[in-house]
């Protein structure tokens, strides 16, 4: 009952009202970054958002909070989104955007979806979901979940009252493009069916205290800041050479500079030395070929002239990591951009932060899990089960949220029955977009 990237771009493409759904690794960000290409082609307004920072970084985009003017805020009356019409900036925005993206939308709240639904009603005076801006989503529900600010648990997007309001198409990917063995795939899968076996727990087992044996050192990954933070200091600290220190540069307008930032995986000041494990934190591509990805790992064995960092690959491939930029963009223009040396120190690293990121190996400790979906985000990182070397394993890392299971399955039955319903949205003809 899933569906083909090619089945679900041509859903995109005649204007539908989409979720983009599917385990990790099954191509939905490669997906979208294709249809945002195909709507700057045809230069028909794309608004790229996420609902987290770092999530809106690998698009090259902003949160969903900043550009739809809501910031941190739960709720805003009539009055305040009234006000909200008055600001110049948000009002030429709205009157560009024929699309929004939302990547990452399974830790957006339901209450925040109908918030962003009534700001884009008043913004195009349009009682129509959304104002009949198309609306593109993308995430695992079995992922990491909204975080709830208060006592009371947040809830998932899908049961926004605009949800079931939006006409919606539910494209669920599952061609897997990340793991390329059975073990891994075997393990993952037991998890997303809530069927964790004997065979799951062995081939997990089988993984605890292991030695690594790959070239480069495998990145830490831990639930807890604390624990990154120290591993990071204190290895390079033990490195018995000159320090090199790459600043941070950013232009454009402040708040959206700042917000780069804050949500932006490198660090402002990025200190390495020879011998230093990192990891990059962009994609590159050069002539349709990948350079790095976010989540590559490697070492400094190197300066070139310009004393920029030589990283060596496990692959023995040895690259420059020249600086580049993160921006946000509006159309054609630069509304913010930063510029840095695409690498942070990778001895360690969060298991919410690696989300979005491939790891050929990593060290995962899992014994202080909290959280639901915390397991199943860490592991799907990982490209083969060789990759991995765990530290340990609490019971909190095989859960899923039980609630998801169910609506999961409403998902895929959603997909199947938008196969092949690929007709054109009416108002897209009428406003000249196809």
């Amino acid at each position: 009952m899933t569906m083909k990237q090619k089945d679900a771009l041509a859903i995109l493409e005649a204007g539908h009202n989409v979720l983009l759904t599917g385990p990790a690794g099954s191509g939905k960000t490669f997906l979208l970054n294709k249809y945002i290409a195909y709507l700057k082609k045809k230069r028909i307004g794309v608004a790229i958002t996420a609902s987290t920072g770092i999530a809106a970084t690998h698009l090259g985009g902003r949160t969903i909070h900043s550009w739809a003017g809501i910031g941190i805020k739960d709720h805003l009356s009539s009055r305040e989104i009234q006000a909200l019409t008055k600001r110049s900036y948000l009002k030429k925005q709205f009157e560009k955007t024929s699309v929004l993206v939302i990547d990452e939308v399974s830790m957006l709240h339901a209450y925040r979806l109908d918030l962003i639904d009534s700001v884009c009603q008043a913004f195009k005076g349009n009682n129509l979901p959304f104002g009949g801006i198309q609306v593109v989503m993308s995430g695992d529900f079995f992922q990491l979940p909204p975080i709830s600010r208060g006592q009371g648990e947040a809830e998932f997007v899908y049961k926004a009252k605009v949800w079931l309001e939006m006409d919606l198409r539910v494209c669920y990917l599952d061609e897997q493009h990340r793991q390329n063995d059975e073990n891994i795939s075997s393990v993952l899968k037991s998890l997303r069916q809530d069927k964790v076996d004997v065979k799951t727990m062995k081939l997990l087992s089988s993984r605890l205290n292991q030695k690594p044996t790959t070239k480069v050192k495998p990145v830490k990954l831990f639930t807890h800041n604390v624990d990154v933070d120290f591993i990071n200091n204190t290895e390079l600290r033990k490195i018995d050479s000159r320090e090199v220190n790459y600043q941070m540069s950013g232009e454009g307008e402040k708040k959206l500079v700042e917000s780069i930032k804050k949500n932006c995986l490198v660090p402002e000041d990025l200190v390495l030395k020879l011998g230093a494990l990192v990891m990059f934190v962009k994609n590159k591509f050069k002539e349709d070929k990948i350079v790095y990805v976010n989540g590559t790992t490697g070492v400094v064995v190197d300066f070139n002239e310009s004393n920029y960092p030589i990283v060596r690959l496990s692959s023995g491939e040895k690259i420059v990591a020249f600086p580049d930029s993160w921006t946000i963009d509006d159309e054609h223009k630069i509304l913010a951009k930063i510029t840095q040396v695409p690498l942070r120190l990778a001895w360690a690293i969060t298991v919410h932060k690696s989300q979005g990121m491939t790891l050929e190996a990593a060290e995962i400790d899992l014994s202080r899990s909290f959280g639901y979906g915390m397991g199943y985000v860490a592991l799907s990182r990982l490209t083969s089960l060789e990759g991995l070397y765990l530290l340990g394993i609490n019971e909190m890392a095989y859960k899923l949220n039980p609630e998801v299971f169910s609506y999961d399955k409403e998902l895929l039955a959603l997909s199947e029955e938008a196969k092949g319903n690929t007709r054109p949205k009416t108002y897209r003809k009428q406003v000249g977009l196809l």
